[in-house]
């Protein structure tokens, strides 16, 4: 995995814990600049991931010959154990004591749903949000993953082509039909289709590691990209060009900065935390408001700087136990384990 990548995946997860933040305590309601834009700005995390889906998952395929059945089993064994983890801790607070995340709801076919990636109203009526309201995003990747297995099964030469036909006619009509749901026709489903865009261009060499002067470009590309999230909020409708094309420029000049992350171990470690940090935050954050906030009267901003280490640890001990140990045994147990990669494989990008 590019280096710049990670610091980008972390960048974006923690953008969306202070998003977060200012739901959980000020209800997306801020007098300063800043709680302004976290609250109308923090949610472009979510594209900034979506790209980078799009992005990795084409690029670590591309050359390959990849069973489609494998592909989904093996997303499926990556993704699913920590979410449906923490989806059954959120499930549990609800349960016994629902004062801590007032704003959510629980039953059971909810429930079922949520750990089988079916989008579904949530109970308690704010949405297509799953009983852990991030799971929202997971519901797109497991789809995206679904679509990117079809296109699997026609040969190396039509992924790209056949993955982009499918995900416009989900977006674009299928999700429009009774049998499939509504919650597909978000446009920001077709930002995956420009990570893989982006990846195209990276495998050609148009997005060389630039150094020196040269910097400054993809410095600008990356401020001007920020400039334009930062004009428009997420009640945009036409989001996929204010935060998705934006969001896909900032993967890319980052990509051409790699030379300026190469080698640094903090924002590798950020990078793998990042899934782990998006999954638990929330549930730290509500029973920080509740047990810290509301119960002993604390300072809502000493509250969160008092959460953040909570998360940071809660996820490095996800990452490492749930996201790599359990899913290397999962693996192990279904003969998914992979043999040493080949000489001519070893050349290949680390994706």
């Amino acid at each position: 995995m590019l280096v710049s990548i990670q610091a980008l995946r972390a960048f974006a997860a923690w953008l969306v814990v202070f998003h977060h933040f200012m739901q959980v305590f000020f209800n997306f309601k801020a007098e300063s600049l800043t709680g302004q834009l976290l609250s109308t700005r923090g949610q472009v995390g979510v594209d900034i991931f979506f790209v980078i889906s799009g992005f990795v998952i084409y690029l670590a395929s591309a050359g390959k010959s990849i069973h489609s059945p494998r592909f989904m089993l093996e997303r499926l064994i990556r993704i699913a154990p920590a979410y449906w983890i923490f989806t059954l801790i959120t499930a549990s607070i609800i349960y016994f004591d629902a004062r801590m995340m007032p704003n959510y709801g629980l039953d059971p076919v909810a429930l079922l749903k949520s750990l089988l990636f079916i989008p579904t109203q949530n109970p308690a009526g704010f949405g297509f949000y799953p009983i852990l309201p991030v799971g929202w995003t997971l519901n797109f990747e497991m789809m995206f993953y679904a679509l990117f297995a079809l296109s699997l099964l026609a040969g190396r030469r039509h992924r790209v082509w056949i993955t982009t036909l499918l995900v416009v006619l989900l977006g674009g009509w299928l999700a429009h039909q009774p049998f499939i749901s509504s919650f597909y026709t978000n446009p920001v489903i077709y930002e995956f289709l420009l990570g893989i865009g982006l990846a195209l261009i990276y495998r050609r060499g148009w997005l060389p590691a630039l150094s020196g002067w040269a910097l400054l470009v993809p410095a600008a590309i990356a401020a001007g990209a920020v400039a334009m999230i930062l004009q428009f909020d997420d009640q945009h409708p036409y989001r996929l060009l204010t935060w998705g094309l934006p969001s896909a420029a900032l993967v890319a000049a980052l990509i051409s900065m790699e030379k300026l992350f190469d080698g640094n171990r903090v924002l590798k470690h950020l990078g793998d935390w990042s899934y782990s940090v998006y999954l638990l935050h929330v549930i730290v954050l509500w029973c920080g408001a509740y047990l810290l906030h509301r119960r002993l009267g604390l300072d809502p901003y000493l509250t969160l700087a008092l959460c953040l280490p909570v998360i940071a640890v809660g996820s490095w001990l996800s990452f490492t136990y749930v996201e790599m140990a359990l899913s290397r045994r999962l693996k192990r147990s279904l003969g998914l384990s992979r043999r040493p990669p080949r000489a001519e494989e070893r050349l290949e990008p680390n994706t």
